[in-house]
């Protein structure tokens, strides 16, 4: 089954990056136009001060038990800082626009956690046709997506009879995209910039949203999403707000996708027992270390995606392609 067709412009991204990911912004054109840097994404010289991860500690599992803090308004305009969202713009719509309609019965600890044991997910599956490349030339990583993933994904809208409907009334589709993003292949590593909504290209095929819904809410927390942790927003995109369990290998050292500025994103296991959470990394959601990368192993800064919030890139350390509202809904 494939959605229908919808274009967007090419020079990323996503076109329309979104500040909360899913509800109608206005458009902005202040975002800064697509940036190449030049130095190695190897080298140690690019790196001084950044956080490194050091392989031979016992970081622990600290959220076995599936039971996660919830990041309601956890941004800022100024202060990037761990466990925060940096935000070039505060543009968030009332809770009864922002997607889901009511607290499931999954918030617990007097609405300061969320047990992913109780979270309901969108019933049904649909197969669908994903293209993706990613080729490197000329210093360019380009990254073409139809935003189909590579595995299956619920029934969207969600229908009435979905017991997820009594919390999340998603009435959106899914639908082809023409996604390319242009990003640097050696990014340069320097102080947090911020960001908008989205936060990158995950290469299941599919586009990486903020940590937030359109409110400002956690929308790991808030919104129901599907088996894979994907839903659509109101064009149809299809995307993440958090680690989906559909990829399969989500090592430290393997690159599981990458940033609007180039740099890769990786998953956070160290080892059996050995798992990174937000407060492991940097105020960007980051640390050094060894990865595979273009069949390489290099040493270079990547985001980690966690189980906590705020999931992915929370701020961007080197110039992003774009940044602006979201590619509303």
């Amino acid at each position: 089954m494939i959605g229908r067709s919808v274009r967007r412009g090419a020079l990323v991204v996503a076109a329309a990056v979104a500040l909360a990911g899913c509800a109608a912004t206005t458009p902005d054109d202040s975002a800064p136009p697509s940036t190449t840097a030049t130095a190695p994404s190897s080298a140690a010289t690019a790196l001084d001060g950044a956080l490194v991860l050091d392989p031979s500690h016992d970081y622990g599992e600290r959220y076995a038990d599936g039971i996660l803090p919830v990041g309601d308004e956890h941004w800022s305009l100024s202060d990037p800082a761990v466990g925060t969202v940096y935000l070039c713009r505060d543009v968030f719509v009332p809770d009864d626009r922002a997607g889901a309609q009511t607290r499931g019965p999954w918030f617990v600890n007097g609405d300061t956690e969320y047990d992913l044991n109780l979270k309901v997910h969108v019933e049904g599956r649909v197969d669908w046709e994903p293209r993706m490349s990613v080729t490197v030339a000329d210093g360019i990583r380009t990254v073409s997506t139809n935003d189909l993933p590579d595995h299956a994904t619920g029934e969207f809208p969600i229908a009435a009879d979905d017991p997820a409907h009594a919390y999340d009334a998603n009435p959106n589709s899914i639908a082809e995209q023409d996604l390319t993003y242009r990003l640097t292949a050696d990014p340069e590593y320097g102080d947090p910039q911020c960001m908008g909504g989205e936060a990158g290209v995950m290469l299941t095929g599919v586009a990486l949203f903020n940590a937030f819904d359109a409110g400002g809410r956690d929308a790991g927390a808030w919104e129901v999403q599907d088996d894979c942790e994907g839903h659509p927003q109101e064009h149809g995109e299809y995307h993440y707000h958090t680690l989906s369990s559909c990829i399969g290998a989500v090592g430290v050292d393997t690159v599981i996708g990458y940033a609007l500025d180039g740099f890769p994103i990786t998953g956070p296991t160290v080892g059996p027992g050995n798992v990174l959470i937000t407060a492991d990394l940097d105020a960007c959601h980051g640390i050094v270390s060894e990865i595979e990368l273009d069949g390489t192993t290099v040493t270079t800064y990547h985001y980690v995606m966690t189980q906590d919030f705020p999931y992915s890139v929370s701020c961007f350390r080197a110039a992003p392609v774009r940044t602006g509202p979201p590619p509303a809904g």
